[in-house]
């Protein structure tokens, strides 16, 4: 199989799965059902809702100087921002592609680099990557008997702890294989999890360490904000529980970041989540189309304009000398 045989199957394998999973979905909740939502949506929330997934990206944008600094190069606001933006619109067409083209727009129009900016692309996705852990983990403790008691409802007791000794154990044994190990998988999952502790620690190095941090958090804060928010354009769904939200939160990021931007995906993880609270249905549903398309509109709007006023914007500017 040729290079562009391959891309061609990376771009259009990921979008037939996500026109196959909408139409099944629409076929059970079909699209005449979520529309009188749209309809009478309280529109101040959903708006208050992307004005804080706006301050999210803005955030990003100006962290992402921190990372830059240190190697001497200092970004103009205005690329990182539309940078970002561009980013977030590139990945709806092919899933992480967005992450080259941010790396490329530095150097075309700030004389980064191209390894050095996509290295400090994969740091920030570190620090999420990290602060994504760390909120699953927050969410296990703080709605442990909530999830004990729904797999208790599934398994019985004994067989969730016979499983939980299988899944240690079986932990265990793939740590000491890839310890010991010199394949090529192994090796990978031990460079990837190197580079995930040095990127940690590097964190702590850096000049500007916390105000990073405060960015990296304030950024995550927002994006459940966001989500919360907007919960109230929605009657049906008053009196949502914060634990709710945030395990549908955490449901609809892994569609954003395994698929193409989560189209179809986002709206049916968020009605899977809501469901296991005992939500109603079809206002959950409608909700997820929400908050997936004023974000998107949002992104979609500001990413064209990007691409646009980029070029404008450093017409008349020269690549900074390091």
């Amino acid at each position: 199989m040729n290079n562009k045989t391959k891309k061609a199957l990376k771009l259009l394998i990921p979008l037939v799965l996500a026109v196959f999973f909408g139409w099944y979905m629409f076929s059970k909740i079909p699209i005449s059902t979520i529309i009188p939502y749209f309809q009478s949506a309280n529109y101040s929330w959903i708006a208050l809702g992307v004005f804080f997934g706006l301050l999210s990206h803005l955030s990003r944008a100006y962290r992402w100087q921190y990372l830059l600094e240190p190697m001497g190069y200092c970004v103009k606001l205005p690329n990182s921002i539309m940078a970002v933006f561009i980013t977030y619109l590139a990945n709806y067409g092919i899933p992480r592609s967005g992450e080259v083209l941010r790396a490329a727009v530095l150097t075309n129009y700030e004389g980064v680099p191209f390894e050095k900016g996509f290295g400090t692309i994969v740091a920030e996705r570190i620090a999420d990557l990290i602060v994504m852990l760390g909120i699953i983990i927050v969410t296990l403790i703080l709605q442990f008997d909530f999830i004990y008691q729904l797999l208790e409802k599934s398994f019985q007791p004994v067989k969730i702890i016979i499983g939980g000794i299988l899944a240690l154990s079986v932990f265990i044994l793939l740590f000491l294989y890839i310890k010991r190990s010199s394949s090529k998988i192994a090796l990978k999952i031990k460079t990837f999890l190197r580079g995930l502790m040095e990127g940690l620690f590097s964190i702590f190095k850096m000049k500007n360490k916390w105000a990073f941090i405060f960015h990296t958090l304030f950024i995550w804060g927002m994006y459940i904000l966001m989500f919360y928010v907007t919960t109230f354009a929605i009657e049906d769904l008053e009196g949502i529980s914060l634990g709710a939200v945030i395990i549908a939160f955490i449901a609809a990021s892994f569609t954003i970041a395994a698929t193409n931007g989560g189209v179809f995906f986002y709206p049916a993880a968020v009605l899977g989540a809501l469901l296991l609270f005992g939500l109603p249905k079809d206002p959950s549903y409608a909700f997820g189309w929400i908050i997936w398309t004023s974000q998107t509109l949002m992104i979609f709007i500001l990413g064209v304009l990007s691409f646009i006023l980029l070029p404008i914007y450093n017409r008349k500017k020269t690549k900074p000398k390091v």
